[in-house]
């Protein structure tokens, strides 16, 4: 099973502050919803309760918490206490991908596992920003496509999709 991070960051590296994402972006949201349609989702607690504290339809939404009672039980949420149960978990749905979204420490925790790399990366640095993603090693990870967006009306910030891929050790 593929274990993908789908993450959208500014120039340093911020993703969020106070359970929140720095900007809108609707074409972000809009690629966000169908690369993960129909796939597991691995997330933390803080993550989950940022989207409203309820799964997103279409996908399973695994959340990792140290109190496994503190969310009610809910159709499409599987509440899990380690990273390790939530990938025994998603191999378990047959999915040949898993979708890891966050928050800034399950980040940390899967990066060195990763295969794949979904990154929006957002032009533009958040001062107010309080949550990092890691530093991405170059080493570990090759850019296979990258596509720009530019701001419009819609959109406050020009940003770019790029898909990284761990590069295999011979």
């Amino acid at each position: 099973m593929i274990i993908s991070l789908v993450v959208a960051l500014a120039e340093d590296n911020a993703i969020g502050a106070n359970n929140k994402l720095l900007w809108h972006l609707p074409n972000d949201l809009k690629f966000f919803k169908n690369l993960t349609w129909g796939m597991p989702m691995i997330m933390g607690r803080k993550t989950f309760v940022s989207i409203a504290g309820k799964p997103l339809p279409g996908r399973i939404n695994i959340v990792i918490t140290r109190d496994k009672n503190s969310l009610p039980l809910q159709e499409n949420l599987w509440v899990v206490s380690s990273l390790q149960e939530a990938i025994e978990r998603a191999s378990e749905t047959d999915c040949n991908e898993v979708f890891v979204i966050g928050g800034g420490e399950i980040y940390k925790q899967t990066i060195s596992i990763a295969d794949k790399i979904y990154l929006t990366r957002v032009d533009g640095n958040f001062t107010e920003a309080t949550v990092f993603f890691p530093k991405l090693d170059e080493e570990q990870f090759k850019l296979i496509d990258s596509v720009t967006m530019h701001k419009d009306e819609k959109h406050l910030f020009g940003y770019s999709f790029e898909t990284w891929e761990k590069i295999i050790q011979s």
